[in-house]
């Protein structure tokens, strides 16, 4: 059912660059809120597998219907049905990048993201909060959910370190993992994760210049003499294979003599 369902989604036109960031940590360690925020600073998309497969559940299909059975026995949602959804609703978004939030839970989870989307994420932000925080926030909070008692908030607990740690152990030895200290203010917290964000569009930016400078050299010159762009100065010699040293006020009659 899988394939069927994989051969309905579609996929991303080639070429076009995806950025997808993972956002994981146990019940109770301020997710949601940080996800909230983020897709206010940096417009990305928000999306939540546990989100996606209650909606799904709503509806009269025959996969919603078979979620649906799955959850009240207490099974698991096949993993690629999971990601399948999620490539769904990326795919109809029409944004370019996404905030992943509580996913993946698991191992399964992971390799079938990477069978299936087969986007490595940007990177994967880990909310790092003690068991006994976090517990204090769930049992504090008050959403209307059936699952804010203490019984079963240990046993999500237990499932979050005997499922999850191990992917975010996978994270951390390919270096993806950007860790953050979940028991600040949630002020506190946003304020690691925007550092994180910046560093990002900061690599994306330089890639972008560097790119251009690589794809159309005559244009670079050419904005150089119009004053559109002010950062092609040091942009245009490396274009050129141009070494000016270290003086950087050259103009541009001196850049037109050395490559004549």
């Amino acid at each position: 059912m899988a394939d069927a369902v994989k051969n309905q989604v579609g996929s991303f036109p080639p070429g076009k660059k995806i950025t997808i960031v993972f956002v994981i940590g146990g019940p109770g360690s301020g997710k949601g809120t940080q996800c909230s925020k983020i897709v206010k600073q940096f417009g990305f998309t928000h999306l939540s597998a546990g989100e996606l497969l209650r909606e799904e559940a709503k509806s009269d299909t025959e996969q919603g219907t078979m979620i649906k059975n799955l959850m009240q026995e207490g099974k698991l949602v096949p993993s690629e049905l999971i990601v399948n959804l999620l490539l769904k609703a990326m795919l109809q978004s029409g944004n370019d990048k996404f905030l992943v939030d509580g996913f993946p839970r698991n191992e399964e989870n992971r390799q079938a993201y990477e069978s299936i989307i087969k986007i490595e994420p940007e990177f994967v932000i880990f909310i790092d909060c003690p068991k006994e925080e976090m517990e204090r926030r769930v049992l504090n909070r008050n959403q209307g959910r059936d699952d804010d008692n203490i019984d079963t908030i240990r046993r999500r607990f237990e499932v979050f370190q005997e499922s999850t740690l191990p992917v975010v152990r996978y994270y951390e030895k390919t270096g993806k993992l950007r860790r953050v200290d979940g028991v600040k203010s949630a002020d506190a917290v946003f304020e690691d994760v925007k550092a994180i964000f910046f560093q990002l569009n900061t690599q994306a930016n330089q890639g972008s210049s560097v790119s251009r400078a690589q794809s159309s050299p005559l244009k670079l010159f050419l904005d150089l003499f119009c004053g559109k762009q002010s950062n092609h100065e040091e942009l245009l010699p490396q274009a050129f294979g141009i070494d000016f040293g270290h003086n950087s006020k050259w103009m541009p009659s001196d850049f037109v003599i050395r490559l004549l």
